[in-house]
């Protein structure tokens, strides 16, 4: 199959892609997501065999706009409302119960539940709007890998799988949205994005914190990153979470690559660095950036990143990079 770049002058194609059950890349504020037609179980499933993911984690429906998502959820409750007032479209991620036979099971993972997410990137919501039906919005990237942040990330893992990619240039934030399950009381946070606990909390009126619990083996993850390891390139990363102990690690190593803030490079003389920019903020925006850029180099065995404990991305930022460590930290 031949992979086609489609730019902003190109939609009504990948329109017609997706409405003959073909997958398109797309776009978004967060990352670039995978989409097909969210009704279409022949071509969602093609989704699973494209990145070769897990078929027991859900997928998240992508939608135009509210009335779109009405169409599907079985009701919306206050605080969604008030999210959605908030913070629609951007990057917040809402887990509601769905109308029954309204949604493939290989969409909600045979659950009653579904995560909706309207995006704030225009090309997509117009991509959305011309089928008229909601489309599914994993990363479009292949699984355990390190999520896109530009059409070419896409590229590189997709070719020749999926019929298409929209276009629009680096992705805004870098990290995936924040997933708030408001089918329970109180609502929790099931992933950490940039919206934080604190915004929620003040939007619907009650503590709002992350979720604590683990995924069972034989059990279904209410929305994606809960179960499986992702975001890996093939080097092994550790997390580094003092400053002070990149001076422990040998950079002369030409098998070892440093991925930090900018003034902490600047203290070794290493060939294999990757600059996060200047702050957790920046860091957060160009980690899956650093991390595709060493999964290209195969002489690259292990990859030092730094962590964060302060700022309110930190938590988004800490929880994609411990994924993609598998809990792999420096001296601990």
């Amino acid at each position: 199959m031949e992979t086609k770049i489609f730019n902003s002058n190109e939609i009504e194609q990948a329109v017609k892609h997706l409405e003959a059950g073909e997958l398109i890349a797309f776009p978004t504020e967060t990352v670039y997501g995978l989409g097909a037609d969210a009704t279409n179980a022949v071509a969602v499933a093609k989704v699973y065999e494209a990145k070769g993911r897990p078929s027991d984690n859900p997928l998240i429906v992508t939608v135009a706009d509210e009335a779109m998502m009405a169409q599907y959820a079985l009701e919306i409750p206050l605080k969604a409302q008030q999210l959605i007032d908030a913070y629609w479209p951007g990057p917040l991620t809402i887990l509601l119960n769905v109308k029954p036979n309204t949604l493939p099971t290989v969409v909600t993972g045979g659950l009653k539940t579904a995560a909706f997410r309207n995006p704030a990137d225009e090309l997509t919501r117009q991509l959305i709007e011309k089928l008229g039906r909601p489309i599914v919005g994993p990363s479009a990237n292949t699984s355990t890998k390190p999520s896109p942040t530009t059409a070419n990330h896409v590229y590189h893992d997709l070719r020749g799988k999926i019929a298409g990619i929209v276009d629009g240039g680096t992705t805004e934030i870098g990290l995936e949205s924040t997933i708030v399950d408001l089918t329970v009381d109180p609502a929790v946070i099931l992933r950490p994005g940039q919206i934080t606990p604190a915004e929620i909390s003040a939007v619907i009126g009650e503590t709002t914190d992350y979720n604590h619990n683990q995924v069972g083996a034989k059990e279904v993850p209410k929305a994606p990153g809960m179960k499986y390891r992702h975001y890996a390139p093939k080097a092994q990363v550790v997390v580094v979470d003092r400053v002070a102990d990149f001076a422990q690690i040998d950079f002369t190593d030409p098998t070892v690559a440093l991925v930090a803030l900018a003034e902490v490079i600047a203290k070794y003389s290493t060939p294999n660095s990757f600059s996060l920019g200047e702050s957790v903020a920046t860091a957060a925006h160009n980690l899956f950036a650093a991390l595709r850029f060493f999964d290209d180099q195969p002489n690259i065995k292990t990859i030092y990143v730094q962590g964060f404990k302060a700022g309110e991305i930190a938590p988004a930022y800490m929880n994609r990079l411990n994924k993609s460590a598998a809990g792999k930290h420096f001296n601990v």
